[in-house]
Formats: structure tokens, sequence, C-alpha cells
């Protein structure tokens, strides 16, 4: 396992801490609309998830296609994050915290299905 990949999975398992803390603390307070409380909760944990069952990919292709689903996720969580903030249900500094921690996720997968994509062209090539 790289350096980037392990940087990957500790922000994530991080990431989700993060988005369950949050999720507990919008619902106890009923800062959220329910359903989309438990889509952020949904999203933002899957990151993880994702990036978890990569670590253990039968190739690079299952490997990348991992890594997307987290990029997908990672991305549809920061969506949510937004809506969060526009209804009211974060403040700026919350906002800004948790949707830095969410666009550095971003793009760290970026970085990865980008490179993955490439070695794997590569590797084609030379067969």
């Amino acid at each position: 396992m790289s350096a980037r990949e392990n940087i990957i999975v500790e922000k994530t398992e991080e990431f989700a801490d993060r988005i369950a803390r949050m999720y507990r603390y919008l619902s106890e307070k009923h800062l959220g609309d329910k359903d989309m409380l438990k889509q952020i909760m949904r999203s933002g944990t899957s990151i993880g998830a994702n990036v978890s069952e990569g670590q253990f990919a039968q190739s690079k292709a299952d490997f990348l296609t991992k890594m997307t689903i987290a990029l997908k996720e990672a991305n549809e969580t920061r969506y949510w994050l937004k809506r969060l903030y526009a209804y009211g249900s974060l403040n700026d500094k919350e906002f800004s915290s948790i949707n830095n921690d969410c666009v550095d996720i971003i793009s760290l997968l970026t970085t990865i299905t980008k490179t993955t994509k490439e070695n794997l062209k590569s590797e084609n090539m030379r067969t």
C-alpha cells in the first residue's frame, strides 16, 4: 500500500467519524431535514467504506472502480453539505471546516483515479 493510499484511508475514516458526529448533533438539535441528514450520513460514510474495500481489490481495475465510487460519494456529500449550509443547519465556520475536508478528499481521490487510469492504460499498451 502506497503512502497516498494510507493518507486517503486515514482521511476518509476521520471524515466518516466527523459526518457521524455532525449527523448526531444536527439530529439532536433538530437542525436539519431528516431525509437530508440520512443522505449525508450514507454518502459521507460510504466514501471511506469504498476506499477500505479498494485496499483489498482483486485487480487494478477493481481498485479503480472502488476509488471512482468513493469519488462520486464524496461529490454527493459535498452537495449535501452545501444544502445544509444553504438551509442554515451549518454556520459559516462549521461548513467551511467540514467542506474543506471533503474538498481535500475529492482532490486526493481525483489524483488516485487519474493515476490509476494512466497506469492501466500504460499496462494495456504494453501487452
